[in-house]
C-alpha cells in the first residue's frame, strides 16, 4: 500500500524587520529568479495588479540564511531512481493566493530563448516530474513548501534532460528551472550550419548561421569570426561567449552584425564555434561585395558592346549591308517617314529605332543595336 504524499507545510514568513542580511538575501533571490523560462511572463516571481509580489524557488536548506537560496533545481541520478526536492512558494502580500503547479519539458526557441512546453505536450523530464499537489493555497505573509519528485525511467539515456516547474496564480506565470542529469557517459558535440552573408542598405552586412547541439549535454557556445579578402585579412573577431544555452538536440539560428564589410571584394567568411567538453566545429561561406551603382552601368555597357559586335558579325557573314562600311541604303535616305520605316525593319518596334527614324538622320542601324541591348 502506497503512502500518501506529504501535504504542503505552511510556516510563518520572516518578519519585515529581520535585518540587513535577510533583506540582502531576498534581493539576491529575486534577482536570481529573473533567469527564467521564455514562455513565462514573470519567471520565479510574480507581481499582481496591486503591486504585491510572490516568489517560487527551491527550498533553502534547513537553518540556512536566505542568501543561500538556489535559483534552480539540480538533480542527478542513474536510470530507475527517484529524485526528490522541495519547492518554496512565498506570498508576502495581504491576501491569500492560489497557485497552480505543473512540470514541463524545456527547449530552445528558434532564436535561442529558453521556453517550456504547453500543458499536456511534455514527453521528457517534464513528464517525469510530479508535485505533491497541483494546486496550493498560500495564506498572506506565508511560505508554503511543496515536495516534488522526478522518477527517472529505466530506459532513460544518459545526459541532460532540461525541465521546469511552472507556477501560475491566474494573473502571472513563473517558471523554476530543473537541471536534470541522468548518470552515464556524456558527449559534447556542437555544429554550425547554413552560414550566409547578406549586405544591407546601411552599408553593413549580416552574418547568419545555425547552431546545433548534437550531444547529450547542455552547451554554452563561443564564436570566433574570421574574414579574408582577395588582398588580405578583413575582419578578426576573437572567440566570445554567445548569450544562449543550447540544450541537447536543439538548433537555433543567430545573426551577427558585420559593421565594416568591403565595398568591392570577394571574401571568405569563416565561423568557428566551441564549447566546454571539446565541442568544436567550423563552417565557411563566401561573400562578393560589388557597388552596383557604377558596376551595373559598366556591365550594361559591356553587354551592349558585346551584342553590337555579335550582330555586326552576323551581317557580314550573311552578306548584308554594313552601315559603317557601305553607308545608308536607298531606303534610309528619305525624310522622316523613310527613316521611321528603316528603324522598324531592323528591330521589332525598338524605341531607339523609332527615335532615329523621326530625325531622318540615316543612322537607324546604330540605334537599332542600342535598342537590342536593353
Amino acid at each position: 500500500m502506497r503512502a500518501a504524499p506529504p501535504r504542503p507545510r505552511a510556516t510563518p514568513a520572516p518578519h519585515p524587520g529581520a535585518g540587513r542580511t535577510v533583506a540582502r538575501g531576498l534581493l539576491g533571490l529575486l534577482l536570481a529568479l529573473l533567469w527564467v523560462c521564455g514562455a513565462a511572463s514573470g519567471v520565479g516571481a510574480g507581481v499582481d495588479r496591486d503591486g504585491d509580489s510572490w516568489t517560487a524557488a527551491p527550498q533553502p536548506p534547513e537553518g540556512a540564511p536566505t542568501a543561500d537560496a538556489r535559483s534552480f533545481f539540480y538533480l542527478e541520478g542513474p536510470p530507475g531512481t527517484v529524485l526528490t526536492d522541495v519547492l518554496a512558494l512565498t506570498n508576502p502580500g495581504d491576501r491569500p493566493r492560489t497557485f497552480r503547479l505543473r512540470g514541463a519539458d524545456a527547449y530552445n526557441r528558434g532564436g535561442g530563448d529558453f521556453a517550456v512546453r504547453e500543458e499536456g505536450r511534455s514527453e521528457g523530464a517534464g513528464k517525469w516530474l510530479a508535485l505533491a499537489r497541483d494546486t496550493v493555497e498560500v495564506p498572506p505573509r506565508t511560505r508554503a513548501q511543496v515536495p516534488l519528485s522526478v522518477t527517472v525511467p529505466r530506459e532513460a539515456v544518459p545526459g541532460d534532460h532540461p525541465a521546469a516547474v511552472v507556477v501560475s496564480d491566474g494573473e502571472r506565470t513563473a517558471g523554476v528551472r530543473v537541471h536534470l542529469r541522468v548518470s552515464g557517459p556524456t558527449l559534447a558535440a556542437l555544429g554550425v550550419e547554413d552560414v550566409s552573408v547578406t549586405g544591407r542598405d546601411d552599408g553593413t552586412a549580416r552574418i547568419s548561421y545555425t547552431l546545433v547541439n548534437r550531444g547529450n549535454t547542455a552547451l554554452r557556445p563561443r564564436l570566433a569570426v574570421r574574414v579574408d579578402g582577395l588582398f588580405g585579412p578583413l575582419t578578426r573577431h576573437a572567440s566570445r561567449p554567445l548569450p544562449v544555452e543550447l540544450l541537447p538536440g536543439q538548433r537555433v539560428t543567430r545573426h551577427e552584425r558585420w559593421s565594416d564589410p568591403p565595398r568591392l571584394d570577394v571574401a571568405d567568411v569563416r565561423l568557428t564555434v566551441t564549447a566546454d567538453g571539446g565541442a568544436r566545429d567550423v563552417a565557411t561561406t563566401s561573400y562578393t561585395a560589388v557597388p552596383w551603382g557604377w558596376a551595373g552601368g559598366l556591365l550594361l555597357a559591356l553587354g551592349a558592346g558585346g551584342a553590337g559586335w555579335y550582330l555586326r558579325g552576323r551581317r557580314r557573314a550573311g552578306g548584308g549591308p554594313d552601315p559603317a562600311r557601305d553607308g545608308p541604303s536607298e531606303g534610309r535616305t528619305g525624310g522622316g517617314r523613310g527613316g521611321r520605316g528603316a528603324g522598324r525593319s531592323g528591330h521589332d518596334g525598338g524605341a531607339d529605332g523609332d527615335e532615329a527614324g523621326e530625325r531622318g538622320d540615316g543612322s537607324g542601324g546604330q540605334h537599332e543595336l542600342t535598342g537590342a541591348a536593353k
